[in-house]
């Protein structure tokens, strides 16, 4: 099975791609949301993650969320550990998904592609890029959150310069260009590749 990474930072619109391409018949798989469904349903993750950053990262048996961003997002090194955590079951997970799909290509929505190694054994990965200003616009709209936060969760994810250099793709997604017909194109692509 051909698997195309979807990536873009934050805000970028990689969520809104995806359904495009859904619409368009083909399976997605979103790594960050597997991931939360990991952390929260894997008694090895919830094991480790308790170790790694205490018995408060769950409260009521829920996952905290705000609890491990607080931790997370303010320390490289334990955004480190948590990564080293959760991405190698996530991008098995992935594999594992895709092994079970029928359609020409899958697609996989994930922001830290590049950061946590995903990118290997992909065949193609697609980016989704957005003005700066925007993207921390719609993040802090859509988060109900301040753009001191948006702009410490940046600080996390390669630059979009860099990012989108290493995709074989790119998607503008700035409120003026039209999203379909540029999925469009790298449909058509992908499927006359095959």
């Amino acid at each position: 099975m051909r698997m195309i990474g979807l990536t873009g930072g934050i805000g970028s619109g990689k969520t809104t791609v995806a359904k495009i391409f859904a619409t368009l018949g083909i399976p997605v798989f979103n790594a960050d949301d597997t991931a939360k469904e990991l952390m929260q349903n894997s008694p090895l993750l919830k094991e480790q993650l308790i170790q790694q950053f205490g018995a408060e990262v769950y409260q009521d048996g829920q996952l905290n969320k705000a609890y491990l961003s607080n931790i997370v997002f303010k320390d490289p090194y334990q955004l480190n550990l948590l990564n080293a955590i959760v991405h190698p079951a996530s991008i098995q997970a992935a594999w594992d998904w895709a092994a079970q799909q029928n359609a020409p290509y899958v697609i996989k929505e994930a922001a830290l592609i590049f950061e946590s190694n995903a990118a290997e054994g992909l065949d193609q990965v697609i980016g989704v890029t957005a003005p700066l200003s925007l993207r921390i616009h719609r993040v802090m709209q859509r988060d109900q959150c301040t753009k001191a936060d948006v702009e410490m969760r940046m600080r996390n994810q390669v630059s979009d310069s860099i990012k989108m250099k290493l995709c074989d793709w790119v998607i503008i997604n700035n409120d003026q260009e039209l999203l379909i017909p540029q999925v469009l194109k790298i449909h058509e692509a992908l499927i006359k590749g095959l």
